[in-house]
């Protein structure tokens, strides 16, 4: 049995290919299938099948667009109601993959619809188990209760979720390897491993879902301290559920142009650096300068679906590796248009005096923009007033502007951020972005 992950990083998102006898199968594609067609010709092999866990809430799949353009059928379980031509596959079916039979599992408690997909050649058996079992954690409860035809409690899906594990993956040997959908970084689950893969043996060992607890125990574990939801989730949801446009034409006629004014919401990408020396007034700095930036969950937390908006960029030659970033979460339907800028009617950030903040902080208002689960494990400011960053745009009024504000995260990038859209919100209040030097106040 040969398997390849492929790891998208910004998302923490694995997908997969099996390959057996010159077939493939693709799992839980992401947005772009590029990657997939090219795997595909390095093997010499046919992509024959795309199966979907679940209709994913972080990130826009690609199983529609890989359908059409290989003939690939589209497994799913029933129970997603999916809009799309699929075949479903829930307890009992199987297919064959050339020396590879590939089974459903029904394992819900992350979505009512998901399952894990058992392949197995011989003696070997890997389990691709979506957003249900992670690497040392289970799938979050919580996404379902406003998005999608088929909606649920959160304590009815940890219910399902604690059924599962106690259940359904008991037949399965310890050294089926398990390989799931996200890794740590991913807002599906709130203490994934750094690790990309294990075995069922050590998750039952180690993992605190297979711990012996009654299920009240579970369940309040599990409920207990997730994430916050970014708002583009339940947008992905509905959008995976119908399958999405193919990505190339998706981008292809967004207009570009060099510009020195911009109306509207404007989201610039470029380096803090560079968009504190310069920027359009009102625009959000929300980077995308290298491959690993959180770009993409940041956006999707401050922007809403449908919100249209101008992307900054910072060169030409960079416009379609943007906006797949962008389509990523698909949001690529809300961008009016994509510029560089003129060096006319830009505006500069201000630049904080870090010796006085350090010496006479009182006179500063403290804006601590990291997320509520991190304030709750200490401050770093005792003064700091708690607006994470997901709902600043709604709370930016309730911050005091008498004083000089400074705003501060964990290591730079969502204060920058943070910083921008209350330069945009508080209209003549001075605002400051402590950035990176965050780092010589933590004890």
């Amino acid at each position: 049995m040969t398997i390849k992950q492929f790891e998208y990083k910004p998302l923490s998102h694995y997908s997969y290919a099996i390959v057996s006898e010159g077939k493939i199968a693709v799992i839980d594609p992401e947005r772009d299938p590029q990657q997939y067609y090219d795997y595909a010709k390095a093997n010499n092999a046919t992509i024959v099948a795309i199966l979907e866990t679940h209709p994913h809430a972080d990130f826009v799949s690609s199983h529609l667009e890989l359908h059409k353009e290989t003939g690939a059928t589209i497994y799913n379980s029933e129970k997603l109601g999916a809009d799309y031509p699929h075949q479903p596959f829930d307890d009992g079916d199987s297919i064959a993959l050339g020396n590879i039979t590939i089974k459903a599992l029904n394992t819900p408690g992350h979505s009512p619809d998901s399952i894990t997909i058992v392949a197995t050649e011989g003696d070997k058996t890997a389990l691709f188990t979506g957003d249900t079992l992670f690497i040392g954690d289970v799938g979050r409860p919580d996404l379902r209760e406003k998005s999608g035809k088929m909606k649920a409690k959160r304590e009815e899906l940890a219910e399902m979720m604690y059924d599962t594990v106690n259940t359904k993956f008991k037949d399965l040997p310890d050294n089926a390897i398990v390989y799931p959908a996200h890794g740590a970084g991913s807002l599906c689950g709130k203490n994934l491993s750094e690790a990309a893969s294990s075995t069922l043996g050590d998750e039952r060992k180690f993992n605190w879902a297979f711990k012996k607890q009654t299920k009240e125990e579970f369940i309040e574990s599990l409920l207990d301290g997730q994430p916050f939801i970014p708002a583009y989730f339940g947008y992905n949801v509905d959008i995976n559920k119908e399958g999405a446009d193919n990505l190339e034409p998706s981008i292809a006629e967004i207009p570009f142009a060099k510009k020195t004014t911009a109306s509207g919401l404007i989201i610039d990408m470029r380096t803090e650096e560079t968009f504190k020396k310069g920027h359009l007034k009102g625009s959000f700095n929300i980077q995308a300068a290298s491959d690993i930036d959180k770009f993409e969950t940041w956006l999707g937390a401050i922007v809403k679906p449908k919100e249209t908006f101008t992307l900054v960029i910072d060169a030409k030659e960079n416009k379609d590796k943007l906006l797949d970033r962008l389509a990523k979460i698909g949001y690529e339907k809300q961008v009016k248009q994509v510029i560089t800028l003129a060096d006319e009617n830009l505006e500069k950030s201000e630049q904080l005096d870090l010796a006085d903040f350090k010496k006479n902080p009182d006179n500063y208002t403290i804006v601590d923009v990291r997320n509520t689960s991190e304030i709750d494990e200490g401050k770093f400011f005792e003064n700091a007033l708690a607006h994470p960053l997901h709902e600043l745009r709604h709370t930016a009024e309730n911050i005091p502007t008498e004083k000089p504000i400074v705003v501060h995260c964990a290591g730079g990038y969502r204060s920058a951020a943070g910083s921008s859209i209350l330069e945009s919100e508080l209209k003549g209040a001075t605002i400051y972005d402590l950035s990176d030097d965050i780092e010589q106040f933590k004890n």
